[in-house]
Parts: C-alpha cells; sequence; structure tokens
C-alpha cells in the first residue's frame, strides 16, 4: 500500500485516529436511530422505495463479499497491490453501504419478520450476529485501513500489527456482511414481513415512557 511522509498525523497516531472515526460512525447511526440526526437530512421513503434500497444494500454487501474474499486470497498469493485495491475498494463499499441504511432507518421504515418459529429464532440469532459483527469490527477494520494506507510494504509486514489486525478485520466483516445478506433473504424473499413505523419514530415511541415525550 502507499507509504506516507513521516509527518503524517495519521501514521504517527492511527489509533488515535482509528478512535475519532470510529465514534463518528457510531454517532451517525446511533443519532439516526434516535432522531438526533434532523430527519430533514434524510429523503421522505415510501415503501417501494424501502425496498429498493434493501436490494440495493443487499447487492453492495454481496459483491463485498466477493471483494473481500478475492483480497484475502490475493495476500496469501502474495500479491500485495491486487489486495491492497481490493481492500480499498471493500472500504468504499462500506461507505456506500453507510449511506444507502442511514437513509433507509432515517427516512423509511422498519421491516418485521414474519415466519414460522423454527425460522424465526435462527433469523433472530443471525442478525443479532451480524449487528454484534459489524459494530465491533468497526474499529478493527479502520485501524487496518489506517495502517494499510500509511505504511510501505515493508513497514507493514516488520513494524506493524496489519497482518494480525487484518485478519481479524477481514474475516469478522465477511462474517457479517455474509450473514446480513442472508438474514435480507430470508426476510425478503423467502418468508414475509410486515411494515411497521419509521425507525426514528418507532425508537422515539420506545423510548417515550422513560424520558417523558
Amino acid at each position: 500500500m502507499a507509504t506516507a511522509s513521516a509527518d503524517n498525523p495519521l501514521k504517527e497516531h492511527p489509533a488515535a485516529a482509528t478512535a475519532v472515526l470510529s465514534v463518528v460512525g457510531y454517532a451517525l447511526v446511533i443519532g439516526t436511530f434516535l432522531g438526533v440526526v434532523p430527519g430533514r437530512v434524510f429523503p421522505d421513503l415510501s415503501l417501494p422505495q424501502v425496498n429498493l434500497l434493501s436490494d440495493a444494500i443487499a447487492v453492495v454487501n454481496t459483491v463485498n463479499v466477493l471483494v473481500i474474499a478475492a483480497g484475502w486470497r490475493w495476500i496469501r498469493r502474495n500479491e500485495v497491490r491486487k489486495h491492497a485495491a481490493a481492500m480499498v475498494t471493500s472500504f468504499g463499499l462500506i461507505l456506500v453501504f453507510l449511506v444507502m441504511y442511514l437513509a433507509k432507518i432515517g427516512g423509511g421504515g422498519t421491516k418485521e419478520f414474519v415466519g414460522p418459529a423454527f425460522a424465526y429464532y435462527p433469523y433472530l440469532a443471525m442478525l443479532a450476529i451480524h449487528i454484534i459483527l459489524s459494530i465491533v469490527s468497526v474499529p478493527v477494520v479502520l485501524y487496518a485501513l489506517i495502517l494499510g494506507i500509511t505504511h510501505s510494504e515493508r513497514e507493514l509486514r516488520t513494524e506493524t500489527p496489519h497482518r494480525k489486525v487484518g485478519r481479524i478485520a477481514a474475516g469478522a466483516w465477511l462474517v457479517s456482511l455474509a450473514l446480513g445478506v442472508v438474514t435480507y433473504l430470508l426476510l425478503n424473499h423467502v418468508y414475509s414481513w410486515e411494515y411497521t413505523v419509521t425507525a426514528v419514530e418507532s425508537v422515539g415511541a420506545l423510548l417515550a415512557p422513560v424520558v417523558g415525550l
């Protein structure tokens, strides 16, 4: 990956940069769910538009699974440039996903799984693992990426934990994305769902008795 100058703050303080970027990402998602981010930031989406965004998100995540798998294969074959390109592309796809996801939950509604118990509980389990991995993967993915774009190949191999961190980041994100696609298929194409109020409104309704809304 690219080499940065010695006075590059990202290179000098990768952990701090990771922490700042992680907090920003978490704040955007949590703020959207809680309604802290103004609703006018997001488009007012109809059900067909929510469905279209769900489909688009699934496509992006499926492509990302293939990109990460390719990047993993390339680094095992010591094809560093291809690996670097794949990982940067993967991060770009993550950003595309984030924009669409925030738009969907901020301007659309929620779709609740409706299906038999034998499918419902595995669905919930996979969804929970997907969400937990996506949350804990954020700082690990960012740290691996920051190391990769600010250090030379020699530095990455001898002076940083990039190889170990990258393996964890790629594995966790790969599993998270794959489970996300599986739960999408179960919810949207295998079984049925019910459309409820917007995500922000539903969270607000849950919090109302607590905060006196």
